[in-house]
């Protein structure tokens, strides 16, 4: 029953290192353009986890990097489409968007993310959903509305359609990364940040932009590095474990570590609206946690590669010896099953209800 509790700290985790990388950027950047920015975060992350990527493979054993996952061809649509809606047409339309919209206005739209990310994979992908997780969403929605709320600055204008569009690109990167969990979490996160930072650059320079200083450029990849490589690679890990709307509940209360850490980094008394706000996103949480969905469920035979243990979806011979060494990695066959118990829509637990 562990994971029960690892797998939403995971998703948590994420959202924590995710909320933090917002007023370390204020620190660090100051006056760079966004596409700049976004570049240097993503690139960070990417080529930050490219190297990890390498040491980790120099470490292994040559059996175990034949039987590492790879991201199959059948995949790599979802894979191209995820990279595509959330690392390129994401931001560049949030870029847009902030130029006419009030920052109190961007910020109540960006919870939109969460709300989209749900509702596509309840609606498109048909992720099983009870009441209370729906009541944690609203939960944690309206705790993200209490934490950016200005009264009056409210609107909605062509630059706040276009923030809520990036809302949904992100939304559909989501819910596409989650058809590719299976695989390596390091390798989809650093694909994710070396195009997307890439592209993103590329605009920056192309609209006049000019790199900064060496130590600006250090420091902006390495807070992308931890606030949006590691944060990536924790989310995938979670959507693995958890799927995509429940994951989306948790990552939406980065912001409220991210406001919680600008009250370090500048202290003063937090206003009303943040108590309010961590109250409801506790709550939110709390409703997901104490989740408990169970019922007599089929699983179909499925064939796939993913770091795994030998517990009850995982009864199979291996094709090599096996050191009896466990998480590993290796194609493995699931033969049909029926059972009852506690379950997330996590990759094995993909069924209609």
């Amino acid at each position: 029953m562990a994971s029960r509790f690892n797998t939403p700290f995971t998703a948590l985790l994420a959202a924590a290192l995710f909320g933090a990388t917002t007023p370390l950027a204020k620190t660090l950047l100051g006056s760079l353009s966004p596409f700049m920015v976004a570049g240097l975060f993503y690139l960070g992350s990417g080529v930050g986890l490219a190297i990890g990527i390498a040491v980790q493979r120099l470490r292994r054993t040559e059996r175990e990097r034949e039987n590492e996952s790879r991201i199959h061809r059948r995949e790599v649509p979802w894979l191209a489409g995820a990279i595509v809606a959330g690392g390129v047409a994401g931001p560049a339309l949030l870029m847009m968007g902030l130029d006419t919209t009030p920052a109190a206005t961007a910020s109540l739209l960006l919870n939109l993310e969460g709300v989209f990310t749900a509702v596509i994979a309840w609606i498109v992908f048909r992720e099983n959903v009870d009441f209370e997780i729906f009541l944690g969403m609203v939960a944690i929605v309206a705790g993200g509305v209490a934490l950016s709320w200005q009264p009056g600055a409210t609107s909605v204008s062509p630059g706040a359609l276009l923030v809520a569009a990036a809302c949904f690109c992100w939304a559909i990167d989501n819910n596409l990364t989650r058809k590719v969990s299976t695989n390596d979490a390091m390798v989809i996160a650093c694909l994710k940040g070396l195009v997307a930072g890439s592209l993103n650059l590329l605009i920056a320079l192309l609209a006049g932009a000019h790199l900064p200083g060496a130590l600006k450029i250090i420091a902006s990849m390495v807070t992308g590095f931890a606030g949006y490589g590691v944060s990536l690679v924790l989310f995938v890990i979670a959507l693995r474990n958890l799927g995509t709307a429940r994951t989306g509940a948790y990552f939406s209360v980065a912001p409220l570590f991210g406001v919680a850490l600008s009250l370090l980094i500048w202290p003063e008394l937090p206003p009303r609206l943040f108590w309010i706000a961590a109250a409801l996103m506790a709550l939110g949480v709390w409703l997901h946690i104490r989740e408990r969905h169970e019922h007599e469920h089929t699983h179909e035979p499925l064939a796939h590669n993913h770091r795994h243990r030998h517990d009850e979806h995982h009864q199979h011979e291996h094709e090599f010896e096996w050191d009896g060494q466990e998480p590993h990695t290796h194609p493995h066959q699931h033969a049909r099953i029926t059972h009852t118990h506690a379950h997330f829509p996590d990759i094995h637990h993909r069924h209609i209800h």
